[in-house]
């Protein structure tokens, strides 16, 4: 609960009406004061306070005028005998019932098959928690056993869940998930493997750099994951586990139960899987555009430079424009062709054209000359690395391509 209350809060949610007041008819004193206060804290959190200091003193302040009853005479009602029967009394007046040890099971059992798979944060974890406590009327068991609950049902959806995904692994496959982890070694140090690139950084896209993280792929799918081991699996819950695979010392591997190492394996090759491969896939797009744009540029230039070279076009642009500007309201007939005939502008559309011919040639030039030099060795590897497929569909008449 909040330890600040605006006017408006106290108002709404610690307002005793006319049940409130038939309640407390036979109280007096502290006692008076510390029902009302619980009874108001239940209604709201759908659980008693653990202590005075989660009651907010400005709460308590605005009951303590309403009952007419002294703030301070609250402190000694904490631990006097009234508590436990007043709390009774208020479960039954609004429903309530103490949770049970069945109750905590199938609290547990409820983490594990409907949040847990979905939801990471234990704080949040515990909010849904007691809501659905609140739902079902059940007072909340102490802060220790509803931490006992959080942590067995995250346990239980850690068994159910990784029993899972190893059961979709072929046995080769959990062999090959085994024999990535590096032998033991006294010092620890990581030593070079799959595994250990895998958890790396590729660095800087280069030639070289780029070959490697072809060749990493090519190593990964040779472990044959089943392409849906992870896809009922939300990205949050993969995410989880890949981290936590990346940041496992080999001895932390070593030490772990089969089913928690091999899904731990198993998500950070997957993950890593898909993202080498769209790796590749934005390197394919980025080479490809670098290559069109340097031989566009190059074309461009040598271009720029053989129409430098020509007399008299510079001339022939400048009298035409000059032209325009001063008679900007008459037809192109009566103010341009006088200055240049209407033969030589149809000579400069055609050379233009055939310019722009040209320049598409040369620039496939120079692309097929890029591909020849520095990109041979890069984009055949690429194309056998990934599938490209067509979402296209083409009428039955057609056939296929």
């Amino acid at each position: 609960m909040r330890s600040d209350c605006s006017p408006e809060d106290l108002i709404s949610c610690w307002t005793l009406d006319e049940a409130d007041w038939r309640l407390l008819a036979n109280k007096t004193g502290a006692t008076r004061l510390g029902f009302a206060v619980l009874l108001k804290f239940m209604e709201m959190e759908g659980r008693f306070p653990a202590d005075a200091a989660e009651v907010p003193a400005l709460a308590v302040d605005y009951v303590a005028g309403q009952v007419k009853v002294d703030g301070s005479e609250l402190d000694g009602y904490w631990v006097g005998r009234a508590v436990k029967y007043h709390r009774a009394q208020i479960r039954a007046e609004l429903g309530f019932r103490e949770a049970t040890l069945d109750d905590e099971r199938r609290m547990t059992e409820w983490l594990a098959g409907e949040l847990c798979a979905v939801e990471l944060d234990e704080t949040r974890l515990r909010a849904d928690l007691l809501a659905r406590l609140r739902e079902q009327r059940i007072e909340p068991p102490g802060v220790s056993r509803v931490d006992r609950v959080i942590g067995s049902g995250r346990a239980l959806f850690e068994r159910q869940f990784t029993t899972k995904i190893v059961a979709r692994l072929p046995a080769a496959a959990i062999e090959a998930l085994e024999r990535l982890i590096p032998p033991l070694v006294e010092d620890e140090v990581a030593t070079a493997g799959l595994l250990v690139e895998l958890k790396g950084d590729p660095g800087k896209a280069s030639l070289n750099t780029i070959l490697e993280e072809i060749d990493k792929l090519e190593r990964v799918r040779a472990l044959e994951l089943p392409a849906d081991l992870f896809a009922d699996c939300s990205e949050k819950l993969l995410a989880a586990w890949r981290a936590r695979a990346a940041a496992a010392y080999p001895s932390d591997l070593r030490a772990m139960p089969e089913l928690i190492r091999v899904t731990l394996l198993a998500a950070l090759c997957w993950s890593r899987t898909a993202e080498i491969t769209d790796g590749l896939v934005d390197l394919l797009i980025d080479v490809v555009d670098k290559i069109r744009v340097r031989a566009e540029n190059r074309v461009e230039k040598a271009l720029v430079a053989d129409l430098k070279r020509v007399r008299g076009k510079h001339g022939l642009l400048f009298a035409l424009a000059e032209a325009a500007v001063g008679h900007p309201d008459e037809t192109v007939r009566r103010a341009l062709f006088p200055v240049v005939s209407e033969a030589t502008l149809r000579d400069l559309v055609r050379e233009a054209k055939a310019s722009e011919a040209l320049f598409r040639q040369r620039v496939r030039k120079e692309v097929r000359g890029s591909y020849s030099n520095h990109y041979r060795r890069m984009l055949p590897r690429i194309l056998d690395a990934l599938e490209f497929r067509c979402a296209n569909h083409l009428p039955a008449s057609h056939g296929r391509a």
